[in-house]
């Protein structure tokens, strides 16, 4: 199960427990789930501190590719490196080139143009791998490529114009 699918799974339980409150509660049933959420979030982030603390260099390195551990490490606040090197990461696990052209960590917005033509993978696929790794992109905008310009007679154009 990734990271968005257990975020969205906990989302719905809090909101069933907020909808028993609605049937004449005072809101307890809401306010104990997400102390609830809270406790379970301060319980993982120290058993994952001290299993990154623990972990040889090369160790952690290898782990950071896995879209799971990647994820848990960004949720806790452990992931060693900054959103650079994560959207570098992210985008260079994809099958298709894609490079970075920009990010504004004020608006969330990364920039990305293909490096090749292709259909290595969709806007979606890029858009979950960067959702993954670093989750601070909130907007992911393709730039085009250059334009190929056509010479040429225009369509109706007789030939000898063109000449």
């Amino acid at each position: 199960m990734t990271a968005e699918q257990t975020g969205l799974r906990v989302q719905e339980a809090l909101d069933r427990l907020d909808g028993l409150d609605g049937l004449g509660g005072d809101g307890a049933a809401q306010q104990a789930g997400e102390q609830l959420v809270r406790d379970l979030m301060d319980f993982y982030h120290d058993g994952l501190a001290r299993i990154v603390g623990a972990l040889p260099a090369p160790a952690l390195a290898a782990l950071l590719d896995d879209p799971a551990v990647a994820a848990l490490l960004v949720l806790h606040e452990l992931h060693p490196e900054d959103t650079a090197a994560r959207i570098h990461r992210a985008l260079a696990a994809l099958p298709e080139p894609v490079e970075q052209a920009g990010f504004d960590p004020a608006t969330g917005t990364v920039r990305l143009r293909r490096t090749r033509a292709g259909c290595g993978c969709s806007e979606e696929d890029i858009e979950a791998a960067l959702a993954c790794h670093a989750p601070e992109v909130t907007a992911v905008v393709f730039e085009r490529g250059p334009q190929l310009l056509q010479i040429g007679t225009r369509p109706g154009a007789p030939a000898e114009a063109a000449r």
